[in-house]
């Protein structure tokens, strides 16, 4: 079996957020950079524990963005990949992302693609979808397990009050999130290996940038807190309904 693993460098949660050129690019002066949580937490890592239980599973993973995203690459190789395309464009529009994602799926006759179920930094859920459409493969979202017997997957998701179990015929593409499998950590003798495993940059097909970023806006900031002495419950009844109007 095939899989391809979907990437993505996201700023650390630590990270200080800003924004430069007029609110319209994030400012990326002193931020750290890692592995998308949901990418490698728990795509990769299924990723691998499938190919533990089946020597011959093939682990391929595929970065859309620039040269600044190749150490990011690198920790995934580290972790288990067995090589790693990077599809060289720096861009954040989904549909662009993901036609390139599928153009690769395309290439390379993967029976499985694994995305995680957003980037921590953007949150849009829509590459797994798109790459799905884009394939004309069936696609499952939000998975916490996923089991392959053959050309047949069981796939459990989560949905609204409870989890759904499907079924589906490969190639599929999933998107993966908690409960997928349990993070890990590469070892020492993983990350030697990642120097060496290859790292094919290939340039971009021709596609459309449907979206772009007009501004981006912090949060207000948080007002002080109001203490309330717990003898005097009237006054805090009065300042939900007066002032904070939530009764």
């Amino acid at each position: 079996m095939k899989i391809l693993v979907c990437i993505s460098k996201s700023p650390d949660t630590t990270a200080k957020i800003a924004f430069t050129d007029n609110n319209t690019k994030f400012a990326t002066d002193g931020v750290q950079w890692i592995i998308n949580p949901y990418d490698e937490w728990y795509a990769l890592v299924r990723a691998i524990e499938l190919k533990e239980k089946d020597a011959s599973t093939v682990i391929h993973l595929v970065t859309v963005g620039a040269a600044d995203a190749d150490p990011i690459i690198r920790k995934a190789l580290a972790l288990g990949g067995d090589e790693a395309i990077r599809v060289n464009a720096d861009t954040n529009d989904s549909y662009f992302i993901a036609t390139q994602i599928a153009e690769v799926a395309k290439q390379g006759g993967y029976d499985l693609v694994f995305t995680g179920k957003e980037t921590i930094d953007f949150n849009g859920s829509s590459i797994g979808g798109m790459v799905a459409e884009c394939l004309e493969a069936p696609y499952i979202a939000l998975a916490i397990k996923f089991e392959v017997e053959g050309s047949k997957a069981t796939v459990t998701r989560e949905i609204e009050g409870g989890e759904e179990e499907c079924e589906v015929n490969l190639p599929a593409v999933i998107s993966c999130q908690k409960g997928m499998a349990e993070a890990r950590i590469p070892n020492m003798r993983g990350i030697m290996a990642a120097r060496t495993r290859p790292l094919k940059v290939v340039e971009p097909v021709a596609a459309d940038h449907l979206t772009a970023v007009v501004n981006f806006e912090l949060p207000p900031a948080k007002a002080g807190v109001k203490l309330v002495p717990a003898d005097n419950p009237a006054e805090l009844v009065r300042l939900l309904h007066e002032e904070a109007k939530v009764i």
